[in-house]
């Protein structure tokens, strides 16, 4: 528990220092932490992917993340001539870009094709067969987690998608609101299903994917996410110059509880989904780069969902002023 504890307060503090370099200095700062995250998250989930068979291409599992987010930060530094339409066109483009790119190099390296199809036991899979399953497989990869968790980003520069949000102005606050608000969701639902569940107990939420999980646990997370949103919210609000920037954005206490109501489902079913590929994989954690916590997809898979969940019902709203 104590080491639980201090890995939850190291990542607190990275988190935070994120932040107060995205205000104070540069956005870039919080991008190459979702690049970090959204990296080694694909990495671990292109291994469990493997362990139950889906097998796929790891290095371009591990590539893809960077060449999304480059692609992604050149059509926001060129927003007035790309609109947000544009960017997912383009977004979708290297995804399939990437997929080719994996079936042609698994074709081309053909002797080490041949023998991960004799390791594998995959007698009825010839080399073409083969290698667009295998392409097939780490485009899974390419969409979760990482172009899923890649909508970060996005919301991270929010007031830079000028050319698509006309109206939006806030100086970096708006953009630091919402990704706030993003990380907040799962933090809040997580910490009070535990809390919730444990005090609680009852009867199991998904026994067969995630036999610790109750279903006091997810209605306790549910709402404590919405009442404590609703605080947070309350507390920026009653700051004049934060009030005035909310009110101009079109964010108000309704929509913020709606779509905290919302993004609590959202974030249990992200670590639901997590626990089934798991449970797939036949292991416990992802990986172990956080001491009592797994791996970095264990620690974020709730974002996994709601990142671009968040983005799209900010979007609407922004898109409506």
């Amino acid at each position: 528990m104590k080491t639980r504890l201090l890995t939850s307060l190291g990542i607190v503090i990275v988190l935070a220092v994120a932040f107060i370099l995205k205000i104070f200095v540069s956005n870039y700062f919080f991008d190459a932490l979702v690049l970090i995250i959204t990296c080694v998250a694909s990495f671990e989930a292109s291994k469990l992917f493997s362990k139950s068979n889906k097998f796929n291409d790891k290095i371009l599992a591990l590539l893809f993340p960077v060449f999304l987010m480059l692609t992604l930060l050149l059509c926001i530094e060129f927003n007035d001539k790309i609109n947000l339409e544009f960017t997912f066109v383009i977004s979708v483009g290297v995804i399939l870009l990437f997929f080719f790119l994996s079936f042609i190099l698994s074709c081309i390296n053909y002797k080490n094709t041949k023998i991960e199809i004799k390791t594998r036991k995959i007698n009825n899979y010839n080399l073409a067969k083969y290698s667009f399953f295998k392409a097939l497989n780490t485009t899974l990869v390419y969409i979760y987690p990482a172009f899923l968790l890649t909508f970060l980003t996005l919301i991270n520069h929010f007031e830079d998608l000028s050319s698509t949000f006309t109206k939006l102005n806030g100086d970096g606050w708006v953009s630091f609101y919402v990704l706030l608000f993003s990380f907040l969701v799962p933090i809040f639902t997580d910490t009070f299903a535990y809390i919730t569940g444990g005090l609680i107990g009852g009867k199991k939420l998904a026994p067969k994917v995630s036999p610790n999980k109750t279903i006091s646990g997810a209605i306790g997370g549910l709402l404590w996410c919405v009442l404590l949103s609703i605080v947070v919210f309350c507390i920026l609000n009653s700051i004049p110059s934060m009030a005035v920037i909310l009110q101009d954005a079109g964010i108000n206490i309704w929509k913020i509880a709606i779509i905290s109501f919302i993004g609590s489902i959202f974030s249990q079913l992200g670590d639901l989904t997590e626990s089934y590929i798991k449970r797939s994989a036949s292991v416990k954690d992802s990986g172990n780069i956080f001491p009592g916590h797994g791996g970095m997809l264990d620690r974020f898979d709730s974002y996994i969902f709601v990142a671009p969940y968040i983005f799209i019902s900010f979007s609407i709203i922004f898109a409506l002023l």
